[in-house]
This record gives C-alpha cells, structure tokens and sequence, in this order.
C-alpha cells in the first residue's frame, strides 16, 4: 500500500461548489476516504528501547509495523543483545534404549522359579509334576478372566481347571493316551456345566473353553510327558534351558542390532534380527544339551532341535501377542514382578513342550 492510500492530503485544499466547506483536519474526497485504513496505534517506547535510524524512537516489533511492509522496505533492526544458543553441556541427553520392564525384579523372580523347578524336578518328579498343574490352574484362571473383563466371554474355570488339572496327572501316569481321554472329557464338561446358565452366548463361551483346554493343560501335559522317560529330568531341563537361551537370544540380538521388524502389526519389538539370534543361540544350546545331557543324543541332532525350539517359541510368543492385542492389554496378569502374569512365561514354553517331545521320541525314544 503506498503513503496516498491512508491520512494523506487530497489533491485539491478545498471542497467543490455542492460540497460545502470541508471538515476540519485533513482535506480528503469520498473516493479517497473509501480507500483509507485506519492508521495502528504503536506503542510507546518502552524504558531502555532503541531508536530508529533517524534518532526517533521506534517501538519493537516482532514482524512489519504495517500488513503491506516487507522486509526489504522496511528493515528491522536487530536486537542489542540477542540471547545466546544454550552450550553443548547443557543440552538434554539422548535417551537410551530400555527393556521396558523392572529388570531387577524380572531376575529375581526368574532364579526363584528356577530353584523351584529344579529342586522339584531332580528330588522327586511327581512334585515337578504338582508344579505343571499349579501353573496351568493360574494360567487358566488368568486367560479366563481377561476373556471376561475384555471381550464379555464367560468360559466356565472350575471344568477348565479342574479337567486341566487331571488332564496333566494323566499325560504323566498313562501318556497321551491319557492325555486325549482327560482332554476330551474336559471339553464335555465345559459344555454341559455351561447349560446351568441362560443360553444367550452359550456357543461363543463353550468355544472359548475348550480353546482354553487345549491351549494351556494340553499343552503343558507334553512336558510331563517328557519326564516320563528314565533321563526325564534332563528332557524337561534340555526343553527348558533352549525355549530360555532362545527367548534370551532374541532380546540381545534384537535390542543390540533389531533393525527390521518381524511382525510390525502383532508384536512391533521383535526384528528378524532378533529371529537370527534366537536361532543361533538355540542351536548351540541345543548341541550341547544333546551331546552332554541327553543319553544317546549327538550334537547335530541338538542343531536340528534347537532350530525347531527357536521357531516355535516365537510362533508361540507371536501367538500369544496376537491374543492380547486382541483383548487390548499389554499383560495377562501383574502376579510375576517384571514378567507379567504366568501366561506371560508360559507362551512360549506351551507350544515348544509337543515339538520337543516328538524329536526327542524320533532322535532317542520315549524310554
């Protein structure tokens, strides 16, 4: 906007003949008067403000005093004393990477379940066996009550923990025909104990039932199947040290080198890299287990073992992953300072504790 376009004089000093006199102050016409602004009112200099180039005082503004002024028609001047950048020392440190958890507790509770197992496991195996049915009644109790709070799906406990319970003490005293025989009568009970409520959600509640049988004790009967055979310790320890060694390859590799991500849309912490670790810590566990603990056993069937061991353990955490982001919770339970609930621990050992089992039968045999 140039200067005639605001409180500028007119061309003539004097108004035209119909006009009358002109108004006090500054001659203007109505054509000039529609394209006027008002003028902005600036401040008064503040106490220690600058002057302008000309000595007058000049108001400090943030941008152009006017809408239409540029910067190159109307320079600022710079401020005195500009406020330096803050030193290098004083800048905030870059975070590091963290676990995510209570490492301390996560430890602590972990050396405690292992003195636990391992004193069970190697005084007196049907103790080993008690300790399998606890987990898997915790573990049944937790997936059931979050089935209820998150998705409204009400699978009967007392059958499933009753039945999973028995199903465990029959894969240990009869094998798996035992097994399938407590598996299937377990489901039966779900069924009908469901019927003593009204029937709007039976179908959803009964299935989730009997998927919660075969998840938890049926799965966990495989491990007591394990310590059936005259090394049975050793099995149930060989299939424990590798589902750990692989669990504990994946979080050092991938925390350390994690780069590409595994399964983004399930699990977005895992990387392939990660993967890689749990592979190769796997099987070079799974060499030595086999070569040393193992009767019978030689190392490169432990190399196959531990690849198997590594790969389905992540299915299974994936697995149980999938679950939660289902329910829309980051745990199962809170009863394991720095691990979560039991389900937490025991998604990865479920589905490993079958595929052990079978190469262990198809390597060296069941006695």
């Amino acid at each position: 906007m140039n200067d005639s376009s605001w409180g500028a004089p007119a061309a003539s000093g004097r108004g035209g003949p119909d006009q009358g006199p002109a108004p006090a102050g500054p001659a203007y016409d109505r054509h000039q008067a529609a394209q006027t602004r008002p003028m902005p009112i600036v401040p008064d200099v503040p106490a220690g403000g600058f002057q302008d180039g000309h000595g007058r005082g000049a108001a400090h503004q943030s941008g152009p005093l006017f809408r239409d002024d540029t910067p190159h028609e109307h320079p600022q001047e710079p401020m005195s004393s500009p406020t330096p950048p803050p030193p290098p020392a004083q800048m905030a440190p870059r975070q590091k990477k963290s676990a995510g958890r209570d490492l301390g507790a996560a430890i602590g509770v972990g050396v405690g379940l292992g003195a636990v197992i391992i004193a069970s496991l190697f005084i007196w195996k049907p103790a080993f066996v008690g300790v399998i049915a606890v987990a898997v009644v915790v573990g049944l109790w937790e997936l059931t009550s979050r089935l209820q709070e998150r998705k409204e799906i009400k699978a009967p406990l007392v059958p499933l923990a009753v039945g999973g319970a028995a199903m465990v003490v029959a894969g240990y005293v009869r094998g798996a025909e035992g097994a399938w025989v407590a598996m299937a009568l377990t489901a039966l009970a779900v069924l009908v104990w469901r019927m003593t409520e009204p029937p709007e959600g039976y179908l959803k509640d009964v299935t989730a039932g009997v998927f919660a049988a075969f998840y938890v004790p049926f799965l966990a009967t495989f491990v007591a199947m394990l310590l059936t055979a005259d090394d049975g310790p050793q099995r149930v320890l060989t299939f424990l040290i590798l589902t750990v060694v692989s669990d504990t390859g994946a979080y050092a590799v991938g925390w350390r080198f994690g780069k590409h991500k595994l399964a983004p849309r399930i699990s977005p912490g895992k990387t392939r890299e990660g993967l890689f670790g749990a592979v190769a810590f796997a099987m070079a566990a799974g060499a030595l287990c086999m070569q040393f603990m193992i009767d019978d056993g030689a190392w490169w069937q432990g190399l196959l073992l531990g690849l198997a061991v590594a790969a389905s353990a992540t299915l299974g955490d994936l697995g149980e992953s999938m679950i939660k982001r289902d329910l829309g919770i980051k745990d199962m339970g809170t009863l394991l300072p720095g691990h979560g609930g039991i389900m937490d621990r025991l998604d990865s050992l479920l589905p490993t504790a079958p595929v052990v089992w079978l190469l262990l039968a198809l390597f060296v045999g069941t006695g």
